[in-house]
């Protein structure tokens, strides 16, 4: 009988926390909707085919100088090139030329006369790739020397304004587009996506709410009951579970069906490696709010947790990128190992053996915090 009891006690807190999740429109937009959104935009981005658009501003000539030497100066120079076309808006000059190349795409330059001052305040604000100048008989290129794009603009278009003109492939050179599975970039996106997703509904949808219900002094009535303690978390923890593996499948059919994703690797070891992100991640969620009564603490503790992880994870882009110092720490953070296990077996194949060790990291990562968040909890 009292077993009977603990799993009907069990089962009405699971459909209570059902009941509450889905009255509330803003959990499945934020949940389900929302990540869909992401990854069609993301995804129709950087796999569509368009032209590379690069915006640069030139300093015209002084008026001593055009008249000394009128064929000299970035003015000639853009009037005479051939592939060049220019037009007049609004009193200001405005040049484009466009070199074509079917395999690479399109390179397309916007040229755009400016004084100077406010050249450098569109570069700062990110509205143009560089700044042609003309000082004693030379231009001048002004880029950030530390970003890649504006290198790349300033070799192609520097090679183009003085005579020699990028030249289609030849017959003896061919590109070979990748067009391996995993590949491109909305592979890298999806597995990352699911990742942050079950971390998001896991520190939002357990930790806070638990801090809610303290704060509201409804953790308090909750005790007063028969109920078990263990069971409401047990309940809160087997709903927001549930709820993760809704919306990572229903972002994953979509992703299949738009961008033809594919996982290459074990459904058994995506199993484990997601329920071992649950898990770590439920733990965490216990244990931050195992003591806090106000919204305001909460918020920022769970802000504390997620928004670096979110940064730092290889989520929406490499970590890579990060300096070589940092990499090893980046790599223990567990939305890293979630990320990196869950895209292995998406992109790499990877199987149980790869996923076994950041699996049991996470798992006993997750069942220490929780341990832990129990000891200290305050129900009031």
């Amino acid at each position: 009988m009292n077993r009977n009891l603990k799993k009907s006690q069990l089962y009405q807190l699971i459909l209570a926390h059902v009941f509450e999740i889905i009255r509330e429109p803003g959990v499945l937009f934020w949940g389900i909707i929302f990540p869909i959104l992401m990854s069609l935009g993301l995804g129709i981005a950087f796999t569509q085919k368009t032209d590379n658009i690069r915006k640069i501003a030139f300093i015209e000539n002084n008026l001593a100088d055009t008249i000394i030497n009128p064929n000299s100066g970035i003015n000639a120079i853009l009037d005479k090139h051939p592939l060049i076309i220019s037009e007049k808006i609004r009193g200001n000059i405005y040049y484009k030329m466009t070199v074509p190349d079917e395999k690479l795409g399109n390179y397309t330059y916007q040229f755009q006369s400016m004084d100077l001052q406010k050249a450098m305040i569109y570069l700062k604000q990110g509205k143009l790739n560089l700044i042609l100048e003309e000082k004693n008989g030379k231009i001048l290129y002004h880029f950030d020397p530390l970003n890649p794009d504006a290198q790349l603009t300033y070799l192609k278009l520097s090679r183009l304004l003085d005579g020699s003109e990028v030249q289609p492939l030849s017959d003896m050179e061919e590109v070979q587009p990748i067009e391996i599975k995993g590949a491109r970039y909305i592979d890298f996106l999806v597995p990352g996506l699911i990742a942050m997703g079950v971390m998001m509904s896991s520190m939002w949808g357990i930790s806070y709410s638990i801090i809610e219900r303290r704060s509201k002094k409804l953790l308090r009535r909750l005790v007063a009951t028969p109920m078990k303690k263990s069971g409401f978390l047990a309940a809160l923890i087997t709903v927001r579970t549930a709820m993760n593996v809704i919306e990572s499948l229903l972002l994953f059919i979509f992703a299949s069906l738009v961008f033809n994703i594919t996982i290459q690797g074990s459904i058994t070891a995506l199993v484990i490696i997601f329920i071992s992100g649950n898990v770590a991640f439920a733990g965490l969620a216990v244990f931050i709010s195992s003591r806090t009564a106000k919204t305001e603490i909460g918020n920022g503790l769970i802000n504390v947790v997620v928004m670096p992880m979110m940064v730092l994870s290889g989520i929406f882009f490499s970590y890579h990128n990060f300096p070589e110092w940092s990499i090893s720490f980046i790599q223990k953070l567990p939305l890293t190992m979630l990320a990196d296990g869950i895209r292995s077996i998406f992109t790499e194949g990877a199987g149980l053996y790869d996923i076994a060790l950041p699996s049991l990291i996470l798992s006993g990562a997750g069942i220490i915090l929780f341990s832990a968040g129990m000891k200290i909890f305050k129900w009031h």
